[in-house]
């Protein structure tokens, strides 16, 4: 990936700036229906776009909002079986980048990360009861699924492209077990929000 000139006043966000689109997704999960753990592919669609400053007394924060869903492959022209919808904010006094995310499921996730303006890789962790770095879950999730942890990573490879992993720590009720829900896929910009018309 070419060097971004410029202030960098989205710090290590400012790659993302844009709509992506990504075919290669693996989602492992516990399937209901077939009470199995497996695995799903898919196509996923992502937006990112600039918010204005936001200001908390002397905190300034720069951002994003964002959105990303998903298709089971064979399912495009249907219904998604993923949504998701947040903020990504760059405190660059505290070298903080913070990941605001509420999943159509009924889960609310607020994670950190630490992290230089120029770093090419994020690293986001929730947990239960953190005040700042939390996770909220329905009651009806709470009992069957229960969330235990969340991590992220997302990473800005060198040929333009960027990959997000995602790993939620469950407590199934069903098996009694803890398991490991996990997401990746890597996306290709397909449209900026830039004066020029280059498409990336």
């Amino acid at each position: 990936m070419s060097e971004i000139l410029g202030p960098q006043r989205l710090g290590p966000l400012t790659p993302l700036v844009g709509d992506w689109e990504g075919n290669a997704g693996i989602d492992l999960s516990y399937h209901n229906d077939d009470d199995i753990t497996g695995q799903t592919t898919y196509f996923e669609k992502a937006s990112f776009t600039p918010i204005p400053k936001q200001e908390n007394g002397q905190q300034k924060l720069e951002g994003l909002k964002y959105s990303m869903v998903a298709w089971r492959h064979g399912e495009e022209a249907m219904i998604p079986f993923h949504d998701e919808v947040g903020f990504l904010l760059w405190d660059k006094a505290e070298n903080q980048v913070i990941r605001t995310v509420v999943f159509g499921r009924g889960i609310a996730i607020q994670a950190g990360s630490t992290c230089q303006p120029r770093d090419k890789v994020i690293h986001f962790k929730a947990d239960p009861g953190d005040p700042c770095y939390g996770i909220l879950q329905n009651k009806y999730l709470l009992r069957r699924a229960e969330l235990q942890g969340f991590t992220s990573t997302f990473t800005f490879n060198e040929d333009g492209t960027f990959t997000h992993e995602s790993d939620l720590i469950l407590k199934l009720a069903a098996t009694g077990e803890v398991m490991h829900h996990t997401d990746k896929n890597t996306m290709h910009r397909v449209k900026r929000i830039h004066p020029s018309a280059e498409i990336a």
